[in-house]
């Protein structure tokens, strides 16, 4: 008996393929990512690890499907560093708006403790648990426009820096209970975040008054939460910043896609541009 493929078959085969493209595609992503770490991690004989929140577009039937880098990062990030030995320099590339202070406490506490050099490179910003981060770094190597944040705490979506100062501004009668809670709570997290910094600071060598200082201005509200710090900034306060970052980390972030929109807003031909010399024989202006 002979059997002639229906509409339908086609319908179901078709189906089945789309539903593994977007799967096929991100693997070989995930694949090309760790192709371009090892090659960093060879180049300088170093672990390298990610902490990147970039959205990435993942669609299926063109229903999008957003992948985010979640709370889990510390956990992860605390496995690879015990999965290093000790006197192995570690790198971290670093790409985020920031995040949960445990966390944040997390890592940069066991980078502390890390015996071997820690690297921190960031090619476009590390904010907020970002920065706190980076503190923990023996060597902070940014891009010539990326920046770095205060790290001072937020509670319920509002500066804790703001919340501590309104409190104090207003008598207690003209204050509801919740308010008065949340400034409570505010000042305690000042002073835990202060302390914090301070104690990684002087944990990689700088001077108590210094790492005070540093605190203090990072921590405790003197500038909107997402300020911009550019190297001139972080230089000013005291820290030690670079420029060197390899180009293999640019590499390594074109890996992470942004969403695919329909009509993007920023457009560029995708190649590096070489300075041509003046042609002979023209005059120039």
């Amino acid at each position: 008996m002979h059997y002639s493929p229906s509409f339908f078959d086609f319908f179901w085969m078709l189906l089945i393929l789309f539903s593994f493209t977007p799967w096929m595609k991100q693997r070989m992503l995930e694949a090309a990512r760790l192709k371009v770490m090892r090659k960093i991690e060879k180049a300088r004989g170093s672990r390298l690890i990610s902490i990147i929140h970039r959205q990435e577009g993942f669609s299926f039937l063109g229903i999008p499907f957003m992948k985010y880098i979640n709370i889990e990062d510390s956990e992860r990030v605390l496995r690879a560093i015990r999965l290093t030995p000790d006197e192995m320099p570690i790198d971290i590339v670093m790409h985020t708006p920031g995040g949960l202070v445990l966390a944040a406490e997390q890592i940069a506490t066991a980078l502390c403790r890390h015996k071997g050099k820690v690297t921190v490179m960031v090619p476009h910003f590390a904010m907020s648990g970002g920065t706190f981060i980076a503190l923990a770094a023996d060597e902070i190597i940014m891009d010539p426009n990326a920046v770095l944040g205060p790290v001072d705490p937020q509670l319920g979506g509002f500066p804790a820096a703001s919340i501590v100062k309104v409190a104090k501004e207003k008598s207690k009668d003209e204050l509801e209970d919740k308010t008065l809670i949340m400034a409570d709570v505010s000042e305690k997290a000042l002073q835990q975040v202060k302390k914090k910094v301070f104690q990684i600071l002087q944990e990689k060598g700088m001077e108590k008054e210094k790492a005070e200082r540093i605190a203090e201005e990072l921590s405790q509200g003197r500038w909107t939460h997402d300020y911009p710090l550019f190297k001139e900034d972080l230089e000013e306060l005291g820290l030690k910043v670079s420029n060197e970052v390899p180009p293999e980390i640019y590499d390594l972030m074109d890996l992470y896609e942004q969403p695919v929109q329909a009509r993007p807003s920023v457009q560029y031909i995708p190649v590096p541009y070489k300075e041509e010399a003046p042609r002979k024989g023209k005059a120039e202006n």
